[in-house]
């Protein structure tokens, strides 16, 4: 199957599950295309022995599109570009103490507390797995996704404090995850099976505050193109260089490109729109990255459904997967409840903000990408179903129900 075949077909299908979720069934635009997307895959799966040709044109497609290097290098930066420009500058900065803490040091929990409760639940299984393969598991699933959560905050009521603490923790702890995640691969790659300390430390401050310096370099750079300039098309097309190339040179660099993007983001959607721009390029450049937000988060939900078509099925470590689903929730909490307990002392937490932190952490397509991006002999095929089976969790059942439970939340205030 060539590009053009993958395209077209993505964009049509992605069409028609968008269509039928809003002309008939209703639900937010990312959970219904995903669920489309996943009852047709589990459909064609049953009639997969008849070999018929939609079947099989259905896996072709699944097979044929890289779901970890479409995501993480080229989709990723437009999603995370498009989700910042809309963060207030002025109101993350009075959030900014909580969404730090969770950004990092309710990652690095996480990621070590998931990791030795499911080593631990392998051994119960008589499945042992090396522990430094289960932080690598733990450090792809902690990050909220910022795709998901970004598109399912937008439909519930909850105060604006508390949702820029849970946007904003999802916009930075997936670069600081993907960090985490490359040091411990790199670990796991080593021949020795160790590295030191001073060079794990080096390798995560080159990524994570090399990549958020990029950011302010490439927001500020084009701060003062915008600036310079009064035409509408020009400066769009300066946004998109900014992403396309931003993130490719923060590649280049060997800092997190998803961290530059967003510091890029709030800086273009803050500073350049108000100081940068006349109202008519505001206007055009929000229509512009809103649009570029709702196709490429319909195209993105396509293909998590779609990856149902190629995911080997294997009834123990399904069972596994379902355990871990309660095991990544309490997590959650925990990486949530320890650094509201001790910045309690110094901010004022929202009532029930542990709870709507807690069920508002969604997992997505990142987990999925980074999951189809260990190799083999890192258990690549028993990791990947069970992030499989935590992101359909999470999207469905925690997606479908944060709207009602903000409002049960609310109303009990």
């Amino acid at each position: 199957m060539n590009t053009q075949e993958i395209i077209a077909i993505t964009i049509i299908l992605a069409a028609i599950f968008a269509y039928i979720n809003h002309r008939f069934i209703k639900w937010p635009p990312t959970i219904g295309i995903m669920v489309l997307s996943l009852v047709s895959s589990i459909l064609l799966v049953s009639l997969g022995n008849s070999r018929s040709l939609l079947s099989e044109k259905a896996v072709q497609l699944a097979t044929s599109v890289d779901f970890h290097e479409v995501l993480m290098n080229f989709m990723l930066s437009f999603l995370l570009f498009a989700g910042a420009i809309h963060i207030d500058a002025g109101k993350l900065r009075k959030e900014r103490l909580p969404v730090i803490v969770l950004a990092t040091v309710g990652i690095l929990i996480s990621t070590f507390l998931i990791g030795g409760l499911v080593w631990y639940l392998f051994k119960l299984f008589e499945f042992p797995i090396p522990f430094i393969y289960c932080l690598l598991f733990g450090a792809l699933i902690s990050p909220t996704d910022p795709i998901a959560v970004l598109g399912i905050l937008k439909k519930t009521n909850i105060p604006q404090s508390l949702e820029l603490k849970i946007s904003g923790e999802s916009l930075f702890n997936d670069g600081v995850a993907v960090v985490v995640f490359v040091s411990l691969a790199q670990i796991a790659r080593s021949a020795s099976g160790d590295f030191s300390a001073l060079s794990i430390t080096t390798l995560f401050l080159e990524e994570a505050v090399g990549g958020l310096i990029f950011g302010l370099l490439l927001g500020y750079i084009g701060y003062l193109a915008l600036r310079s300039i009064d035409d509408y098309k020009v400066e769009v097309l300066i946004t998109l260089a900014i992403v396309m190339g931003g993130y490719f040179i923060a590649g280049r660099l060997h800092v997190s490109g998803p961290l530059a993007m967003v510091v890029a983001g709030i800086i273009t959607g803050n500073k350049s729109k108000r100081d940068g721009m006349s109202d008519q390029t505001r206007d055009y450049l929000g229509k512009f990255w809103e649009l570029i937000d709702e196709i490429l988060n319909a195209v993105l939900f396509l293909f998590i459904g779609l990856e149902m078509l190629i995911i080997k099925i294997d009834q123990t470590i399904f069972l596994i997967g379902l355990i871990t689903i309660l095991i990544v929730l309490f997590a959650r909490w925990i990486s949530v409840i320890l650094p509201v307990y001790f910045l309690k002392y110094w901010i004022t937490f929202e009532k029930h903000a542990v709870i709507m932190l807690t069920w508002g952490g969604l997992r997505g397509g990142i987990s999925v990408a980074l999951a189809l991006s260990l190799s083999p002999a890192m258990y690549r095929d028993q990791f990947l179903l069970i992030t499989y089976i935590i992101v359909v969790f999470s999207i469905l059942v925690q997606g479908m129900t944060i709207g009602s439970l903000a409002k049960r939340l609310q109303d009990r205030m």
